[in-house]
C-alpha cells in the first residue's frame, strides 16, 4: 500500500496551525492510519489504536545506539558540538532501552516510590495554597508565573534536594534544553541547550560531590545510594536522571495547569461544574489532560520492519505518534471536540504508555489536582484578564503566559 500524503493542514511550523491543531489531526485520522511526512521524514500515526499499540511494540526504541551505529541504521551521527546535550539526553532513561532502561528505571523507583510521592502531598497542599494565596492577594496576575511554575519546580527540587537559593536557574535550563524536541530544531536552539547542557552538568556534578560526603533523605542522596544486584548508576546516569527529573517532572504540570485554566475559561458550564462540586476534581484532571495536551507527539525509532494499515514502514525510519490526536479519536472518545469534566471512561495517552510510561505521573496528578483545588477555595471567581498568547512550540504545547484577575 503506497503512504498517504500528508494533509496540508498539518503545518507544526504555522501559528494558525499551533493554535489549534485539533481539526487537522481530525482530517489526518479521517484520511488514514499512518501518513508520510517529508519535512520531517517521519511516519505520522494519528489514532488511538496504533499510538497506544506502537507504544508498547518492542520492534520501535526511543534509541537505535544498543543495537546499531548510525552508519549501519542510515542516519548521520549529529554534530559534534552537540555532543553535551546529546551525552546528557542520551543518558537518561526516556531515551535508552532494555537493558539499560531496566537497570535504571528500576534503580531510580527505588528512590522514587509511591510511597515517597504520597508523603509530598501534604508539602505539595500547603505550597499549593500560598501561591495562589499570593495571586489572590495581588488581585490577579500571570497564572502561569504565580502558580503553574513554581508549584512543580519547587516540588521537584525539594525531592532532589537542591537548596531554594540555587532554583533559580532550573526552569531556564530545563526550557533551552527541551527545545530540542521540537521539530527540526534550529542551531540557534541546539547552541542553548548545548550551554545549558554544560551548566546543568556542571551544576550537579557539584551537587552530587556534596551529598557523597553528607548524605541527606534528598532524591540524589537516594539515587547515589540506590544500587540492585551490585548494579548502581554511573555519575552521568545520576546527572541525566536528576535532569530528566526535573525536566519531565515540571514541564508538563506546568503546561497541563494553563492549558487547562484556559480551557476552562473557555468552556464556562465546565468550570460553574467545577465550582459546584468539588467531587470533579480528579476526573477534571484526566479531562484536562486529555483535551488539550501537554506533550502533543512522541517519537520512536524503527529498529525491525512493522506494517500498519497495510503500509509498510521499513527499519531506520521514525515514527511521529501524535498524542494530541489519539487524546481526540472518536472511534475511543465519546464527542471528544466536547470538554467534559465528568468523564469516566478516559483512556487518554498524555503519560505515554508502556516501558516508558512516565514514571512521575502520580506526582503531576497531585500537583494538578492541589493546584486546581486552591484556585477553587480561594479564588471562586477568577477569570480571564486578557487573551493569552501561545508558545510557538508544537510538540511541547503550553502558552506564553495566562492573564487572570478576581
Amino acid at each position: 500500500m503506497a503512504a498517504l500524503k500528508t494533509p496540508q493542514s498539518f503545518d507544526p511550523w504555522n501559528p494558525a496551525f499551533v493554535a489549534d491543531p485539533y481539526p487537522a489531526y481530525a482530517e489526518l485520522r479521517a484520511r488514514g492510519r499512518v501518513h508520510y511526512y517529508e519535512p520531517t521524514n517521519q511516519w505520522l500515526v494519528p489514532h488511538h489504536a496504533e499510538v497506544s499499540a506502537l507504544l508498547r511494540d518492542r520492534r520501535l526504541g526511543r534509541t537505535y545506539q544498543h543495537r546499531f551505529t548510525h552508519e549501519d541504521f542510515g542516519r548521520t551521527a549529529p554534530p559534534a558540538e552537540h555532543e553535551p546535550f546529546h551525552v546528557l539526553n542520551d543518558h537518561g532513561m526516556l531515551d535508552l532501552e532494555p537493558p539499560d532502561h531496566t537497570r535504571i528505571r528500576r534503580l531510580v523507583s527505588k528512590a522514587f516510590t509511591p510511597r515517597t510521592v504520597e508523603q509530598l502531598r501534604p508539602y505539595v497542599d500547603r505550597l499549593a495554597s500560598e501561591l495562589v494565596g499570593e495571586l489572590v492577594a495581588a488581585g490577579g496576575g500571570d497564572l502561569l508565573t504565580v502558580v503553574a511554575e513554581p508549584l512543580p519546580v519547587a516540588v521537584i527540587a525539594e525531592m532532589l534536594g537542591i537548596p531554594e537559593s540555587e532554583r533559580a536557574q532550573l526552569r531556564p535550563w530545563s526550557a533551552d534544553i527541551c527545545g530540542m524536541y521540537e521539530l527540526n530544531p534550529s542551531e540557534e536552539t541546539a547552541t542553548k541547550a548545548v550551554r545549558a547542557s554544560v551548566e546543568f552538568t556542571e551544576f550537579l556534578q557539584e551537587l552530587i560531590g556534596v551529598r557523597r560526603k553528607e548524605p541527606g533523605d534528598d532524591l540524589i542522596s537516594g539515587l547515589i545510594a540506590a544500587y540492585d544486584e551490585g548494579d548502581r548508576l554511573s555519575e552521568q546516569e545520576m546527572i541525566s536522571t536528576c535532569v530528566l527529573l526535573l525536566n519531565a517532572g515540571h514541564e508538563a504540570t506546568v503546561n497541563a495547569t494553563v492549558n487547562g485554566w484556559w480551557a476552562l475559561f473557555r468552556n464556562p458550564e465546565q468550570l460553574a461544574a467545577l465550582r459546584a462540586d468539588r467531587g470533579l476534581v480528579s476526573t477534571a484532571v484526566e479531562e484536562l489532560m486529555r483535551y488539550d495536551t501537554p506533550l502533543q507527539l512522541f517519537e520512536r525509532w524503527v529498529l525491525d520492519e512493522i506494517e500498519v494499515d497495510g503500509t509498510v514502514i521499513p527499519r531506520g525510519s521514525e515514527v511521529a505518534l501524535l498524542f494530541g490526536s489519539a487524546n481526540h479519536d472518536p472511534a475511543v472518545f465519546a464527542r471528544p471536540e466536547a470538554l467534559d469534566l465528568s468523564r469516566q471512561e478516559n483512556p487518554h495517552i498524555s503519560f505515554s504508555a508502556g516501558i516508558h510510561y512516565c514514571i512521575g505521573a502520580p506526582l503531576a496528578r497531585i500537583e494538578l489536582a492541589a493546584s486546581m483545588g486552591a484556585l477553587l477555595d480561594q479564588a471562586p471567581t477568577l477569570r480571564l484578564a486578557a487573551e493569552p498568547a501561545r508558545k510557538p512550540n508544537f510538540v511541547i504545547r503550553g502558552l506564553e503566559g495566562l492573564p487572570v484577575e478576581l
